[in-house]
């Protein structure tokens, strides 16, 4: 399946990132995408460049591992022909039937242009549905992807050891990765500049006392 930048299919995309929420998601692995293009390091971004939504299976809360609900923006019936991103958040939702669904969303954005990101079992799943048999990706080690992709999933040599991978539009990630997962993400998006962008990584991943000792 090739895929191409959302920046030479002709049209600006829509400003709307999706995030694709099963039940039992991994809440963490989202926060920090969210926030950063929510706000900067000091309030809330008062015209975003871009906007935070959910996609569940149905309008329903979709409930995380932790126990908290959210309230979906759309269906899986209801997503949208445009938007930014598409991010599939992990959690142990994919590995039931419903997760299905999804695979003809992420086909349809990836021939559309539209960066995907994947990260853990949002990853696996990826490799399930042949979406990484043509580009460079990671995830939570080969062996895991070879046992989700099965038949489907013929590109072990393109699997890299590494927190992160971004190729082709498409970032995956293993269930540690969330901050790399979120930096590249948001270099594709080009959310901000790139010094800004590794500005927020580093602080996030060194911690503040690291970066501004007393």
């Amino acid at each position: 399946m090739k895929t191409k930048s959302c920046r030479s299919c002709g049209m600006p995309p829509n400003n709307e990132v999706l995030y694709v929420l099963l039940p039992d998601f991994a809440s963490h692995e989202m926060v920090y995408l969210m926030e950063a293009i929510s706000s900067d390091e000091q309030q809330l971004k008062t015209a975003p460049k871009y906007v935070n939504r959910i996609v569940a299976p149905t309008m329903e809360p979709v409930v995380a591992i932790g126990g908290f609900k959210v309230q979906p923006d759309y269906s899986f019936e209801t997503v949208p022909e445009d938007y930014a991103a598409l991010v599939l958040i992990g959690g142990y939702g994919w590995h039931a039937s419903v997760a299905d669904v999804v695979s003809p969303i992420v086909y349809k954005a990836i021939e559309r242009g539209i960066v995907v990101g994947a990260i853990c079992n949002g990853a696996s799943f990826l490799a399930k549905s042949g979406v990484l048999n043509e580009v460079n990706h990671t995830g939570n080690g080969l062996d895991q992807l070879k046992l989700w992709g099965g038949e489907r999933y013929t590109n072990p040599s393109g699997y890299v050891h590494r927190q992160a991978v971004s190729d082709g539009g498409i970032v995956t990630a293993n269930g540690s990765g969330v901050l790399e997962f979120t930096k590249e993400l948001l270099l594709l998006l080009e959310n901000d500049t790139p010094e800004r962008i590794e500005m927020y990584y580093q602080f996030n991943k060194q911690g503040f006392c690291a970066l501004f000792p007393g």
